[in-house]
């Protein structure tokens, strides 16, 4: 779910990440190890439709929305929501030069940063992009001037003082009242101030409901709606007012909603799809490595998958039980029965904050021993919390019997694989689990109808920001309630520290008190695989952000 876009400061503690892929690619992508911003580059001709396949329908249109935060949603609306950074698949980060002529920090402390707006950069009907959007974004999520706006992240936007406009609006200088690292990640999804003002109402809740209900006719990007047939595919076509460096060369992109890997592989095959970024899958990578017409990478992202534990459920509570269940959990087998098959080598993830190819990776899940299955462990631990059945038929000490949902979203085979083995492995402590597929999965977390629950972060090169997202007490992605005031601590400490290597220090002491009070349980990072047919240039995989739909502007047929 995560995807806060854009880079910054946090870009140098990614100096050793790996583009390394870790099976054998097609031709075009050959050289993305070595030039990730330019494999499968090439000169594009005019006209013609890319048919791209998403796990999920849009769920909302404000992708600032936490119920609407999605991936799927992040790439549908890539080529339409201007963005003020561009995180590039080496993690490079540089101000947009669509958008921005520049943006840098002026001033430590205070800490200013100075935004100057192109004079092209418009909005499709012709009203200029200003420092009224910037703005709005800010009001909308700094979580003081809209407490009605569920906002899927106030990190960096809450430590904001001010922000003033000159020069017609196209310079804005953002001065904050508390230093913030990740500067860089904010401000990656504008919305139109002007349109929430007319269409949306007076305040700012019913301008984020109204962006939220209402497919966009407005655009600031490359690309704009043109249709939707809700629950099946949204269509985009050029925007005749597209001010930026490369006008779209496609005549139009359809997004079609394909929830089952296999299929998406099945109409990749029949030409019915052009490009296809599943979860990777033994099955679907065989079956795509025989595709002749289809060029395919498979590359270690930043996202990952983990099992999150609701703290609200009264049994959860007690943080005995979920170390028991931590501990119980074998992540080694879980990696066997899923994603081995395309990554050999990957091992169980260590880490709440960074991936192993990022420099300030730390394993401290290990030490703390969860995640490699240790049941006789985990049975002590219940016996000492005053357990009884436990290994046939758990009850805590008043007799209530531990019964818990494994959710996921409906439709994802691979965490239904991953449910499965959780299931057996906690039937060894006498938990009853019932394997639940939910359909309104951001509604599911956002409202907190779970137990337990499976699903993945889609990363981005901002730690800090990530961090205060999701372990935050406020944090506007911390949907099972974790509170720990020394984390929260910690973690406005880092989000000021202006040192990679003593962000990583405080990032890896907070991940540290994180896996000793068992909310989150890291399994593995998850390996990226990108399908595309060979008709098609400028399609590649980003490990950030909205994946390969970075550089949508950019993708065409090959010449």
């Amino acid at each position: 779910m995560r995807r806060l876009l854009s880079a910054g400061l946090a870009l140098l503690l990614l100096a050793g990440c790996s583009h390394e892929t870790k099976v054998t690619v097609s031709e075009a992508f050959s050289d993305c190890s070595t030039s990730p911003n330019e494999c499968n580059g090439g000169a594009t001709g005019s006209g013609g439709t890319l048919t791209y396949a998403v796990a999920r329908p849009v769920s909302g249109w404000n992708l600032n929305d936490a119920d609407a935060n999605s991936l799927e949603t992040a790439q549908v609306l890539a080529g339409v929501l201007p963005a003020a950074f561009v995180t590039h698949p080496d993690l490079s980060t540089t101000p947009n030069p669509d958008l921005l002529e520049s943006a840098e920090q002026i001033s430590a402390a205070p800490q200013v940063i100075e935004y100057r707006i192109r004079a092209e950069a418009v909005w499709d009907d012709g009203t200029p992009i200003t420092g009224n959007d910037f703005v709005y974004a800010w009001r909308t999520q700094n979580g003081v001037d809209c407490t009605e706006c569920a906002a899927a992240s106030t990190a960096g936007y809450d430590r904001i003082a001010n922000i003033r406009s000159e020069n017609t609006g196209r310079t804005v200088t953002v001065t904050f009242a508390t230093p913030f690292a990740d500067w860089r990640s904010l401000f990656g999804t504008l919305y139109p101030s002007h349109v929430a003002l007319a269409k949306g109402g007076t305040t700012l809740a019913a301008s984020w409901k109204w962006f939220n209900d209402t497919v966009p006719t407005w655009s600031g990007g490359p690309y704009k709606v043109a249709a939707q047939v809700p629950e099946e595919s949204v269509t985009l076509v050029p925007n005749a007012r597209w001010y930026g460096r490369t006008r779209p060369a496609l005549d139009k992109m359809v997004f079609r909603v394909i929830s089952d890997p296999a299929a998406a592989v099945t109409a990749l095959r029949n030409d019915e799809v052009q490009a296809i970024y599943p979860q990777a899958t033994p099955d679907t990578l065989r079956t795509v490595e025989g595709l002749s017409e289809v060029d395919h990478v498979v590359t270690p992202g930043l996202g990952w998958e983990h099992l999150d534990v609701n703290l609200a459920n009264p049994l959860l509570a007690d943080a005995a039980l979920r170390r028991a269940i931590f501990t119980a959990i074998d992540r080694r087998a879980i990696i066997e029965k899923t994603v081995g098959g395309v990554d050999p080598d990957l091992k169980p993830l260590g880490s709440h904050n960074y991936v192993p190819s990022q420099s300030g990776y730390r394993d401290v899940v290990t030490a703390a021993g969860q995640g490699y299955g240790d049941v006789t462990t985990a049975r002590r631990l219940l016996v000492e919390a005053g357990y009884s059945g436990v290994g046939t038929s758990l009850s805590n000490a008043g007799g209530t019997r531990i019964d818990l949902r494994v959710s996921y979203a409906a439709g994802n085979d691979q965490r239904r694989q991953i449910a499965e083995v959780i299931q057996v492995q906690l039937s060894e402590l006498g938990i009853t689990t019932k394997i639940t597929p939910v359909e309104e999965f951001g509604r599911t977390i956002t409202t907190g109808d779970f137990d337990l629950i499976l699903f993945a972060w889609t990363g981005a090169p901002f730690p800090t920001a990530n961090a205060l997202q999701t372990w935050a007490s406020d944090g506007g992605g911390n949907y099972g309630g974790y509170r720990n005031p020394v984390v929260d601590d910690l973690l406005k400490q880092a989000a000021a520290e202006t040192d990679p290597d003593r962000t990583a220090v405080l990032l890896n002491q907070s991940d540290a008190l994180l896996t000793d009070d068992a909310y989150v349980l890291p399994l593995f990072q998850r390996p990226t695989l990108l399908a595309v047919n060979h008709r098609f240039v400028n399609v590649r995989d980003n490990p950030a952000g909205t994946g390969p739909l970075y550089n949508v502007a950019e993708w065409g047929l090959r010449r």
